[in-house]
């Protein structure tokens, strides 16, 4: 299978076309190869790149891309060096933004459900005219120090918690990434807990005002969830081999 056909079906599968981003979703870098062996990543960086080729494969697939839909960049120092390592080594590149936070299957979100058990309850944020968040009702009552340990075991990360409502969680506002813009959607939606990537000085006193927890379990961890699961959907259905790069940033 060429880089090509895989990416319009990816396209088709992941509603490419139909979902509005900021970010330039599809195929970014053609190659020649048949696709043997694909690479998954969060980030579209040079070191993945290298690991990409190293471990012998023909795609990296990515969930945040090299290019800017809004800008026309010239190729000149980074981006130069990463796009000619690519097509020197025959590597093709497939970011998906957007349209993987918010894919009810293998989504971001999606699959922090799948993480966290109980059930989706009502949207509450949109990016470019798209839900990207969930409403998590647990499937039991939890305490937050119990739910904290939930996330850092099941995302394998380390979470910064802000303190500032209830002793107990039944109900959990989740947008993946740098979703902390949303927090006061997920005040109005009245969750006890708020569950995103990473923190923002300037919302400090509004959680803190609103009697909000937030768990910040990484924008990096957050985000591994959707590139592992569409590996996992890629490999069942094509029989192609798969593996995740992981380059924690420490966001």
């Amino acid at each position: 299978m060429k880089a090509k056909e895989l990416a319009e079906h990816l396209d088709e599968f992941l509603r490419v076309k139909e979902i509005e981003d900021y970010l330039l979703n599809g195929l970014s870098v053609e190659n020649k190869k048949d696709i043997e062996k694909i690479a998954l990543a969060v980030d579209a960086s040079l070191e993945a790149f290298k690991k990409t080729k190293s471990m012998g494969a023909d795609l990296l697939i990515v969930h945040h891309g090299l290019f800017n839909k809004q800008e026309c960049l010239p190729l000149t120092g980074a981006l130069y060096e990463r796009i000619k390592f690519l097509i020197d080594n025959d590597i093709g590149l497939y970011s998906v933004h957007l349209p993987l936070d918010m894919h009810p299957l293998v989504g971001n979100n999606a699959q922090a459900v799948k993480l966290l058990g109980g059930k989706e309850g009502r949207p509450f944020a949109n990016e470019c005219g798209v839900n990207i968040s969930k409403e998590i009702i647990l499937g039991e009552i939890l305490t937050l120090e119990e739910l904290v340990e939930k996330i850092e075991e099941k995302f394998n990360t380390r979470t910064v918690v802000w303190k500032f409502g209830k002793d107990t969680v039944e109900s959990v506002g989740y947008v993946s990434g740098g979703g902390i813009s949303f927090l006061k959607e997920a005040v109005q939606l009245g969750v006890d807990t708020f569950v995103t990537g990473e923190p923002k000085h300037g919302a400090y006193w509004m959680a803190k005002e609103a009697k909000i927890n937030c768990i910040f379990a990484g924008h990096y961890a957050t985000e591994t969830l959707g590139v592992k699961a569409l590996g996992g959907y890629i490999n069942e259905k094509f029989g192609i081999d798969v593996e995740f790069i992981g380059l924690p940033t420490g966001h």
